[in-house]
């Protein structure tokens, strides 16, 4: 399996970071339609402290991150000076879980532009571990100049 974008590689595209950047690499990628990530998750994530004790289960709310974060790939490897912008979150549909994420999971990440038209784009997600589906969702971004966000 060729790695096509590097955990380092992503982090110049994505303002995430440990522990909040959940892609560790990306798999395939043909810009415009279609791109694949991997995430392994182990029993060391954080969020398995609390989620539950005894009985660790990856949210889901973190692999509908996961999606967008692949998906936010997808988009800002297709415009002119990615560092510059931002995708965020305006909206999520269809959203499915089909079975736990546990440590030792793999996740594929598949995410297809469905439209992208003007500052608005909207993918279709889906996550497998071993050819089973996970979870699915779809996802409505919006493109913004990182400089238009304000902290304060």
């Amino acid at each position: 399996m060729e790695t096509l974008l590097s955990t380092t590689q992503i982090q110049a595209f994505l303002p995430h970071r440990y522990p909040f950047l959940l892609v560790d690499r990306i798999i395939d990628l043909t810009p415009g339609q279609r791109i694949v990530g991997l995430k392994n998750v182990t029993i060391n994530e954080p969020f398995f402290q609390g989620h539950f004790p005894g009985m660790p289960v990856m949210p889901g709310v973190l692999q509908i991150e996961a999606m967008a974060q692949t998906g936010g790939l997808l988009l800002l490897n297709q415009i002119a000076e990615p560092e510059k912008k931002l995708l965020l979150f305006a909206g999520i549909d269809e959203v499915k879980f089909r079975r736990p994420v546990v440590p030792g999971d793999t996740l594929h990440i598949t995410m297809t532009l469905l439209r992208f038209k003007g500052r608005v784009a909207r993918l279709r997600g889906e996550i497998t571990v071993e050819g089973q589906a996970v979870s699915e969702a779809i996802i409505t971004s919006v493109l913004v100049d990182r400089d238009s966000l304000t902290t304060g």
